[in-house]
């Protein structure tokens, strides 16, 4: 028989050392991922590859025994044991039934509605959202007793160490046990987690099926993604057999699932439950059998779970398997990987469908391995009826995906169980109260990464919101963007009324009565002459700022190993950001993470935006994306700010650098990016952020509004798309210019700063905030503060065109200079009050 790692292990050079056991449980496939290129596919896990239930069901009751054993039964009575979403949730469960008298509970990415969370953690590099702990007894992690951590395989064991760091921390432990199929670390991480047990003063067991290595060659990432490129180009992503005719509709399955049993382990799972469970199984894997005699021929009948729902389902197929049924089993996923059809492959065939459980993160594609082409006479599709959905049986959906391929469907629909959540019903409370933290979490399926995990409050607390910050804000909730574009680590102010006519606000920021980030200028609302003139110099830039955009992106990725988290500084960088991720996935086919943060002069940037990014994401992988430097202020003032942040690297990437204050740029020349011609029409209709005590407290994100009411006149797609159109003609440029800049002196000389403070004594402002360079800022003091002047750079043409037409409705007088390191400097009028007069004795004109 063919090892299913045979495909990868040639081109790659992956080889797996260790037990005689690991061929027999891994294979190997192929994954878009910088930091690793191979996955580890379990062959026991039921998740990507269909095996028998009983046989999956059979390796985490195996482990869970071995668990009774190593504990004694009394200590066995006073442990809990927790599972990873999504992939670990039914081995988790099966643990704890092997385990027997210890209750269960698995993380999970879905909110459930009612149902404060007692904590959470999350997966950085991760395709999918954060996990959230909501057991329906708040002390259910609170106690004392053995804590038994389960996933599905180790890597390095980082996870393990930093878990129990953290929960140790906040609850000491007298003995943890971790579980895991395979436990893949080298000697010298098991020397850590030896050493490491030692200094906390705990007993640290880790007990797994099987224990090896993986040996990597070097350059095995680049080989990695040229391997993928080149498969997919010749192939295409997805492979999928010949389809077959649907012959019927699905029918429904009749479950007579028991009242108040949980689902699983989302909200705990007892031993009591697991009592009333195994009394029903057979009565409920009946009315699967009956569903499945209602057409003839469905010999061989697979199982399919659902993400997280991996338990359910799995108990179902052992009792069909049971009463004399073929049965396989495996569960639809969030991880997307490479299909190949050789039988030296673990992955043969992949399904696409649409997500149809409302999830938080928003729609995305999800997956279903090695059904296609499975030779399954009929397939048991079992979900919640929380996500029994309409997106579930429209044309694409699952459903109709699988009639595609197999005769005969089955839905089985198990009742989402929604707690009370009420403390005095809680039916098991080990040990006290108190809060723990869990970090970082590694899966077979999934990346390795370090999570980070908020607290869980004291149950006898009851608070009345969690402490973990909220996730980001996405499209098209809040702003215009798709929603796998950017997330906005904000808060959404839209209900708040913020705007201030300009002339006051520019009284009340001079006069030191307010800052200017509380406050937001009346929404510019563009003429029609102004609107062409935006759409002219879109067509006319569009090739120039492609050509930035590859430039600034090739230069992080060639500079920035791993996988870079682009982070925009809302909201002038956050178009940039969007087009720097879109090259690298036309260039590269990568999903480059994207979120947009608030930085505010005099303010610094927002610490808790910073401290979600620590908790998703190592820093060291987060690159700040601004549009273009004037004088560099938010450059120091982001500098200054990560002081008090370990692992961020203060370097803004942007796309035009005319003042030379960073060192990662698309250019230095100070020329005409359409997305500064405008306010949020251009910006996904985000508002300019805010920063406002009464507003925004200390556990808060910084504010921002969207404004739904301006969609007619949004142009924000139609910028991104006319930029990224050019893409492609401006590649071979791109790689020339990326060329000569790895090897240029690119160190900052903040030749715009001296400019600034030049102009702002030479005209006699006397304060170098009120002088605003380049292009993109002079046109910010048009749009929203009260301008004195615009110095333009003698022969400077169309770049200047919107400026000059701003500057007549505004009327604003137009200097013709030399010596300006920018195209223009925009000067807001100095020691303004309505009515007041300027340094030279003119008073302002504003219309």
């Amino acid at each position: 028989m063919v090892w299913t790692g045979t495909w990868v292990a040639e081109r790659l050079g992956v080889e797996l050392i260790g037990d005689e056991e690991l061929p027999a449980l891994l294979g190997l496939a192929l994954r878009r991922n910088p930091k690793r290129a191979h996955l580890l596919v379990s062959g026991v896990l039921g998740k990507h590859v269909p095996q028998r239930p009983s046989v999956v069901y059979g390796a985490g009751l195996d482990l869970g025994r071995r668990v009774r054993t190593l504990l004694g039964d009394e200590e066995a009575a006073r442990a809990v044991v927790l599972g990873y979403a999504e992939t670990a949730t039914a081995l988790g469960h099966a643990v704890a039934d092997g385990l027997a008298l210890a209750p269960y509970l698995h993380s999970t990415r879905r909110p459930v509605p009612g149902v404060a969370p007692a904590g959470g953690f999350e997966e950085s590099h991760s395709h999918a959202t954060s996990h959230l702990l909501l057991p329906e007894d708040p002390k259910l992690l609170a106690g004392d007793g053995p804590l038994v951590l389960v996933d599905d395989e180790f890597s390095t064991g980082n996870t393990v160490l930093n878990t129990i760091r953290d929960l140790h921390e906040r609850h000491p432990h007298e003995r943890y046990v971790v579980v895991a199929l395979v436990d893949m670390r080298a000697a010298a991480d098991r020397d850590r987690l030896d050493a490491f047990a030692e200094e906390i003063g705990a007993r640290v067991d880790l007990v797994a099926r099987a224990a090896g290595t993986v040996r990597l060659p070097e350059g095995v990432l680049e080989k990695g993604r040229a391997l993928v490129a080149e498969h997919e180009a010749r192939h295409g992503a997805i492979r999928e057999p010949e389809t077959v005719p649907l012959a019927s509709a699905f029918v429904r399955a009749a479950l007579d699932w028991p009242r108040d049993l949980p689902d699983g382990g989302r909200h705990g799972f007892t031993p009591a439950h697991r009592e009333r469970l195994e009394a029903a199984l057979p009565s409920l894997a009946a009315g699967v059998a009956e569903a499945l005699r209602s057409r003839p021929g469905t010999g061989r009948v697979l199982v399919l779970g659902f993400e997280e729902l991996m338990y359910a389902p799995l108990r179902l197929g052992t009792a069909l398997e049971e009463a004399g049924h073929d049965v396989r089993y495996s569960t639809t996923t969030r991880s997307p990987v490479l299909a190949v059809d050789d039988p030296g492959y673990a992955i043969r065939t992949r399904l696409v469908f649409p997500a149809h459980d409302d999830p938080a993160d928003g729609p995305g594609e999800r997956y279903a391995y090695n059904v296609a082409g499975g030779g399954f006479d009929a397939v048991v599709l079992v979900v919640d009826s929380a996500a029994d959905t309409p997106a579930l049986h429209a044309p694409g959906g699952l459903l109709a995906r699988l009639g595609e391929h197999v005769p005969h469907v089955v839905l089985a629909v198990v009742p989402s169980y929604v707690p009370s959540r009420a403390p005095e019903a809680a039916p098991y409370t080990p040990g006290t109260a108190g809060t723990t933290r869990t970090v970082e979490n590694s899966g077979a399926d999934e990346a390795t990464a370090d999570d980070t995990v908020t607290e869980v409050p004291d149950a006898t607390e009851a608070p009345e919101r969690s402490s973990m910050l909220p996730e980001p804000l996405r499209g098209p909730a809040f702003s215009s963007y798709a929603p796998e574009e950017v997330g906005w680590l904000l808060q959404d102010l839209s209900d708040v009324e913020l705007e201030a006519p300009t002339e006051e606000r520019e009284e009340a920021i001079q006069s030191g009565g307010a800052h200017y980030a509380e406050s937001l200028p009346v929404e510019y609302q563009p003429s029609e002459r102004y609107q062409e003139l935006f759409h002219a110099a879109l067509e006319a830039s569009a090739a120039r700022i492609a050509r930035a955009v590859g430039t600034v992106t090739e230069t992080v990725l060639a500079e920035r190993p791993g996988t870079p988290v682009l982070v925009s500084l809302a909201r002038a960088g956050t178009p940039v950001g969007v087009l720097m991720r879109r090259w690298a996935r036309a260039r590269h086919g990568l999903d480059l993470p994207h979120y947009a943060v608030s930085i505010v002069r005099g303010r610094g940037i927002d610490a808790n935006a910073l401290r979600w990014l620590a908790a998703h994401h190592d820093p060291a992988d987060v690159v700040f994306v601004d549009g273009w430097t004037g004088k560099g202020a938010i450059t120091r003032e982001l500098a200054e700010a990560l002081k008090d942040f370990d692992g961020f690297d203060p370097d803004i990437a942007v796309l035009a650098d005319p003042g030379s204050c960073v060192r990662t740029y698309g250019t230095r020349e100070d020329f005409l990016i359409p997305s500064a011609c405008l306010n949020s029409t251009v910006s996904g209709l985000i508002s300019r952020t805010v920063l406002r005590s009464d507003l925004v407290g200390p556990d808060d994100f910084h504010g921002a509004k969207f404004y739904r009411e301006l969609a007619g006149s949004d142009v924000s797609g139609a910028f991104l798309d006319a930029v990224a159109a050019r893409f492609e003609e401006v590649a071979a440029t791109v790689d020339t210019d990326v060329k000569e800049l790895l090897t240029a002196d690119r160190a900052p000389t903040w030749e715009g700063w001296a400019a600034v403070e030049r102009i702002s004594e030479e005209y006699g402002i006397h304060d170098v905030n009120l002088v605003k360079p380049g292009v993109g800022e002079t046109t910010r003091v048009l749009l929203r503060r009260v301008p004195w002047k615009i110095l333009a750079k003698r022969g400077a043409g169309a770049d200047l065109a919107h400026v000059r037409l701003l500057a007549e409705q505004r009327g604003v007088p137009v200097e013709e200079v030399d010596g300006l390191p920018y195209s223009c400097v925009g000067l807001i009028h100095p020691e303004y009050t309505r009515g007041a007069t300027g340094a030279d004795g003119k008073a302002v004109v504003s219309r």
